[in-house]
C-alpha cells in the first residue's frame, strides 16, 4: 500500500512528490486520494510542472521551509490558481540551533517547536484548505512530521505513517550524489549535509511522535500548542473518506 501505483506523482522538477492517500483510519474509513499531498521543494518545477500542480487543485501550499531558503530557492507562483501559500518554518529563523545528529533534530523540533507544528496543522484545517501540499526542501524531516502529526490526529495507525516516512528513501537515496546536492543547494547547508542526515527510518518518525505521546498523544500535544478540538474534527472530516 505505500509504494503501490498513485501513491508518487512524478512531477518535473521534484523528487519526492507523494500522496497519502488511501492509509486506513481507525473506526473505518480511508485517507482521501489527491487531498493531502506531500513533496520536495519546488524552485525547480517548470512550466510543465506547474501545470500539473494547477490540475491538483490545490487551496493551500504549507512551505515549512526557513525565509532563507525560500529566498534562495523560490517557489513557483501559484496564486493565479486560487492557491494559498503559507510559509510557517518549523525550525525557526535558522539552522543554527539545530543538534547535529538527526534524532537530536527530531528532539528538538518536538521539544521546542511544538508551536510552529500546531500552526501548520491548523493551516491544513482551515474550512476549504484542501486538497493541500506540506513541502520542505528535501520533504523528509519538517515535511515528515508534520504529515505524521495529521495521519495520526485522523487516527492513521502507527505502521502505516512510518511506513509512508520511510517511503522517501525510495526517491532520495542517501548515497545518490545529485539528489543530496539538490538539497544541499537549497538549504546552502552543504557543510552540515551528510548522509546520515538524508536518511529516513521508521524508528525516527516513531520516536517523535512517542515523544509528543509523552505529553499525553498527539492530540493532546497538538491541543498544548494551539489546535482546536473542532479544529482536528473539521480535518478528520476533511481527509477521510
Amino acid at each position: 500500500m505505500g509504494s503501490g501505483p498513485g501513491r508518487h506523482i512524478p512531477l518535473p522538477g521534484t523528487l519526492n512528490f507523494r500522496d497519502t492517500g488511501g492509509y486506513p483510519v481507525a473506526g473505518g474509513g480511508t485517507v482521501a486520494w489527491r487531498t493531502l499531498l506531500r513533496s520536495d521543494g519546488l524552485s525547480r518545477v517548470d512550466g510543465a510542472g506547474s501545470g500539473m500542480l494547477a490540475e491538483l487543485g490545490l487551496r493551500t501550499v504549507l512551505d515549512l521551509r526557513t525565509s532563507y531558503e525560500a529566498q534562495i530557492a523560490p517557489s513557483p507562483d501559484l496564486v493565479g490558481n486560487g492557491t494559498v501559500t503559507l510559509n510557517i518554518s518549523l525550525i525557526g529563523e535558522d539552522f543554527t540551533d539545530l543538534p547535529a545528529d538527526l534524532p537530536g533534530v527530531y528532539d528538538y523540533i518536538i521539544d521546542v517547536r511544538g508551536d510552529a507544528i500546531g500552526a501548520a496543522v491548523r493551516s491544513l484545517a482551515r474550512p476549504g484548505a484542501l486538497p493541500g501540499l506540506v513541502h520542505c526542501t528535501a520533504g523528509k524531516d519538517r515535511t515528515g512530521i508534520v504529515v505524521a502529526f495529521v495521519l495520526a490526529a485522523i487516527g492513521v495507525p502507527d505502521e502505516f505513517i512510518a511506513a509512508d516516512y520511510a517511503l522517501t528513501s525510495q526517491y532520495l537515496q542517501p548515497t545518490d550524489a545529485a539528489a543530496i546536492g539538490f538539497v544541499s543547494a537549497d538549504t546552502g547547508m552543504s557543510e552540515q549535509l551528510t548522509v546520515d542526515l538524508m536518511a529516513s527510518p521508521p524508528e525516527l518518525i516513531m520516536r517523535a511522535l512517542d515523544r509528543a505521546r509523552g505529553h499525553g498523544g498527539a492530540d493532546a500535544y497538538l491541543a498544548a500548542h494551539g489546535v482546536a478540538v473542532s479544529e482536528l474534527a473539521r480535518l478528520r472530516r476533511a481527509l477521510v473518506a
